[in-house]
């Protein structure tokens, strides 16, 4: 079920005041925003409120024995990319970047951010359909740029089919399917060039060597052959 509002602060917001309160939201609904404004990112960025853009929050209940919570992203990231992928009727120029970057053409196309409230996961996705925001130092894209922009209630219906497909493997395959399936979309090889920037301004480089299979954490290969697992942080 999908709840489409012409306006509100941040869908992501709106359901985790939903899961604090008797009211609760069911796992499989989607709240979705023509206009957010209080919108935020990964690492407290302030999220486009773009015209004709994609904003919108669900729920993952999160029991016992189920993968770790954070690696709700990946499945997040590869839905984003299926649903844009079915839009485009085409895969070309699509691409997945850890930690749960969806690129067009190089560009970010969409953002993700998950958090935690009551044992649920609040999972709240934008993707640029009709415009991109202009940011200093990175590029940006919307599904506009090689299609006509999709309406906004069509999209989510496509989202949240992909979303509730790759939920059910996330925890049927225990995650390793799920970082196969991620990797298999990405721009990643293993020993190509990676540069980590890290939330606390530090930059690292080396290679890429893998994922953490038990949480989809970086492996980051340095020049004296030793590794560091990387959980955090933008990576170029």
């Amino acid at each position: 079920m999908i709840h489409v509002v012409e306006e509100t602060g941040s869908t992501n917001a709106d359901l985790a005041a939903a899961l604090r309160s008797a009211e609760g939201w069911a796992e499989g609904a989607w709240l979705v925003a023509r206009r957010q404004t209080a919108g935020r990112g990964r690492q407290g960025r302030e999220w486009f409120d773009g015209a004709g853009n994609f904003m919108g929050s669900t729920v993952v209940e999160v029991g016992a024995g189920a993968p770790p919570a954070a690696s709700l992203s990946f499945v997040a990231a590869i839905a984003v990319f299926q649903a844009a992928r079915i839009i485009k009727d085409s895969p070309a120029g699509l691409a997945l970047k850890w930690p749960n970057d969806v690129l067009l053409n190089g560009g970010k196309l969409s953002g993700i951010l998950l958090e935690m409230v009551r044992g649920h996961v609040v999972v709240g996705i934008g993707v640029n359909l009709a415009r991109a925001p202009q940011i200093e130092g990175r590029k940006t894209a919307a599904l506009a740029d090689v299609v006509a922009a999709p309406d906004v209630e069509h999209f989510a219906r496509v989202l949240a089919e992909q979303f509730a497909s790759n939920l059910a493997f996330w925890r049927a395959d225990n995650l390793g399917g799920t970082l196969e399936r991620f990797l298999g979309l990405s721009i990643h090889a293993l020993g190509s060039s990676v540069t980590v920037h890290d939330t606390d301004g530090s930059v690292l480089s080396g290679t890429f060597a893998g994922l953490e299979e038990s949480d989809g954490a970086l492996r980051l290969r340095l020049a004296d052959g030793s590794e560091r697992v990387i959980r955090a942080g933008d990576i170029s």
